[in-house]
């Protein structure tokens, strides 16, 4: 519970609350305040009862507390294993060259011991210390707002070098990458850190702003789909960051219908060829045509 990010508000709330008791007398209203800061406007209804000496028994009625030292929240032993099974994820290494690790307690769990069935096998090279170097600069520009200039192998081999400022990062599970989505690059919005070769602060005041955000293009693709062996609830979690309408049309069957905007139309087009004939698109005759231009293309490379 410490570890979540709403139901850690109580304890912290609560360890806030203790330790300005411990420094002087509370009244009403600074507990209130208290409360305000750090919870939620609705916790001002139970915390301060429960803090009572008919309760928890942790603050007198005078506002000073039992306590004679400032309460802390050491970690489990669960959360201490967590933690170190947390820290073998290679993914740890993108924010710090030394993750926590308690020497006493074994790991929760090993990396060994996951095996997830539907996710891509190449997925970035967390581990590469150029990847881990950019990664760590394109967080730094979305924290200070600061143009970066990048190097990236196209899909035909070429290098292109171009300007944008970093917005935030998308990691999919699937695919286990990330990718960067940024305002006023030549290449789209959206760029995979995987394809990026070099990473750097653009520090030339002369070169001029990078453009505008790239406007959105919204797109739909309607299928339908026979729910056996859970394929509706596979196709929803399978597309679960995307906007989306579920239809039942009869007792097994639906119509699905997803929007998603141009520039993912690629991967899109790939995860739902993913799912072979337990899906059949229905429109839009453009997107149909993509499949089909994209089977060709498998067929004639296997042949």
């Amino acid at each position: 519970m410490l570890f979540h990010e709403i139901y850690s508000t109580y304890f912290q709330t609560v360890t806030k609350i203790l330790t300005e008791a411990i420094e002087h007398p509370l009244t009403t209203g600074e507990i209130n305040t208290i409360i305000q800061d750090y919870a939620f406007e609705e916790s001002t209804l139970n915390i301060p009862e429960s803090l009572g000496m008919a309760h928890w028994q942790l603050l007198k009625e005078d506002g000073t507390t039992i306590l004679r030292k400032k309460p802390t929240m050491p970690l489990t032993i669960l959360q201490k294993r967590w933690i170190n099974a947390i820290a073998l994820d290679p993914r740890i290494h993108l924010f710090t060259d030394q993750p926590v690790v308690f020497s006493d307690v074994e790991p929760l769990f090993l990396p060994e011991d996951i095996y997830v069935f539907d996710k891509y096998s190449d997925g970035d090279p967390y581990e590469n210390p150029d990847y881990i170097r950019n990664f760590r600069l394109i967080l730094d520009a979305i924290k200070h707002k600061y143009q970066i200039q990048i190097s990236i192998t196209n899909r035909h081999g070429k290098q292109i070098t171009t300007r944008t400022i970093p917005e935030y990062l998308e990691y999919s599970e699937k695919d286990d990458k990330f990718r960067l989505i940024g305002t006023g690059s030549k290449l789209g919005n959206t760029i995979n850190l995987g394809r990026i070769i070099s990473c750097e602060k653009y520090e030339n005041q002369q070169g001029g702003k990078v453009g505008k955000r790239n406007q959105s293009r919204p797109r739909k693709v309607i299928f339908e789909l026979v729910d056996e062996r859970n394929a509706l609830e596979r196709v929803l979690m399978h597309f679960a960051h995307l906007e989306k309408q579920v239809e039942k049309i009869d007792e097994r069957k639906y119509q699905v219908t997803l929007y998603y905007d141009k520039e993912d139309e690629t991967e899109i087009l790939i995860r739902v060829l993913s799912f072979g004939p337990m899906l059949h698109v229905v429109k839009p005759v453009a997107f149909i045509n993509l499949i089909k231009g994209r089977l060709s293309d498998q067929k004639s490379c296997g042949l």
